[in-house]
């Protein structure tokens, strides 16, 4: 490899005279050697080939060198010019690999890139799966409306108290960054309440309504595997009996909080799906799927247009079967949801909801563009 580098800086100190047929073929050359040898490369001999690349990155056609940034950007030991040279190129297309994912860009460069490259140089930036507040910060300042629906995209994107509220405030004019905001995991529960007093309410109702991710640590445990099952199971589920003694229940004026709290600390769920059902006057199969992890808040909006206390609501997060617990957090999310809403806010988007449910659940039969109207609102 020594030799072979030092081959080919002496054919480099003639590129200038030899053209860009002559650079093309060096890059290549070293191109290949590196990234078949790098697992075998001590740091001299990369520093070598950096040394080769570096210097060619602006003089080879984009195309050739949009290859290299591809190949470069998972490798943890590339060439440090070069992957700088890649991220500070001038075509996006160039940089964007490396931004997305290179381990090897320092945080300084981001940011400075972030001050003096393209939109696109910062949705490539965007994209990658963490990002600290001070970068954010700084997309935020710099970058367009897709920048700020991309980060809001991006759940490895931690932002300041700043940050978020910038976020919050243009989302009241962008309704897809709304519903981006309102399922986001770290979302502060103060700067949700804003949130959702801000945005209409058909966009409320859809992120309030909408599957939202799981915290990973607590998924991925033993409970994960219940909540599986428990959703599977649910679906056969026969509400038959609950329907009946809920419906007895309320005619009697029985049907009350605490009832339905009873049913929630003893696991009795199908009698809790078939209270809220009644009690939010939707179906019991638009309720159901509100058990699952990913649906809380639209349990939430539910709870709250049955009438329920917070304390009832809590009682039926909680001992949700299949779940894993809720975090702090979450549980201030929620908290955040149940407050924010209006009775009547709750049952119109409960409703509303229930409609995108059970219009879902008829896909399959129906012909694609009526499935496509009905899960617009109008």
């Amino acid at each position: 490899m020594p030799a072979a580098s030092s081959d080919l800086r002496k054919e480099l100190n003639g590129a200038e005279e030899s053209g860009p047929e002559h650079d093309a073929r060096i890059f290549g050359e070293v191109t290949d050697l590196f990234l078949s040898n790098v697992g075998r490369l001590g740091d001299s001999q990369i520093a070598a080939v950096d040394g080769v690349l570096a210097h060619l990155v602006a003089r080879v056609e984009a195309a050739t060198v949009i290859q290299l940034s591809e190949a470069l950007s998972t490798i943890e030991r590339a060439p440090r010019q070069t992957i700088r040279q890649l991220a500070f190129h001038e075509q996006p297309q160039v940089a964007a690999p490396v931004l997305r994912n290179s381990s090897c860009v320092s945080e300084a460069d981001l940011l400075e890139i972030v001050k003096s490259r393209s939109q696109q140089h910062l949705l490539a930036i965007c994209d990658r799966k963490t990002l600290n507040e001070a970068l954010t910060d700084a997309l935020m300042r710099f970058g367009d409306v897709n920048v700020s629906n991309a980060l809001a995209r991006n759940s490895g994107a931690r932002f300041s108290e700043c940050g978020y509220a910038t976020l919050v405030g243009r989302a009241e004019r962008d309704e897809g960054l709304a519903e981006k905001l309102g399922v986001r995991l770290d979302i502060p529960g103060s700067l949700l309440r804003e949130l959702i007093g801000k945005v209409a309410d058909v966009v409320r109702a859809r992120f309030l309504t909408a599957p939202r991710a799981v915290v990973r640590e607590k998924a991925q445990n033993s409970a994960a595997a219940p909540a599986a099952q428990g959703g599977a199971a649910r679906k056969a589920i026969d509400y038959t009996q609950a329907q009946s003694e809920v419906v007895a229940l309320n005619r009697t004026g029985k049907l009350n909080d605490s009832i339905v709290n009873r049913f929630a600390v003893r696991g009795e769920y199908t009698h809790v799906v078939a209270a809220l059902a009644l009690k939010a006057d939707v179906k019991v199969e638009a309720i159901e799927p509100l058990l699952e992890p990913d649906r809380v808040y639209g349990l939430i909006v539910a709870c709250k247009a049955a009438r329920l206390s917070w304390s009832t609501t809590t009682m039926i997060v909680r001992n949700r079967p299949g779940c894993p617990p809720s975090t702090d957090r979450e549980l201030e999310q929620c908290v955040a949801v149940f407050e924010s809403l209006l009775l009547s806010v709750a049952q119109w988007t409960i409703r509303w909801g229930s409609d995108r449910i059970l219009a879902k659940k008829n896909e399959p039969a129906a012909a694609p563009a009526v499935g496509k109207k009905m899960s617009q609102p109008a």
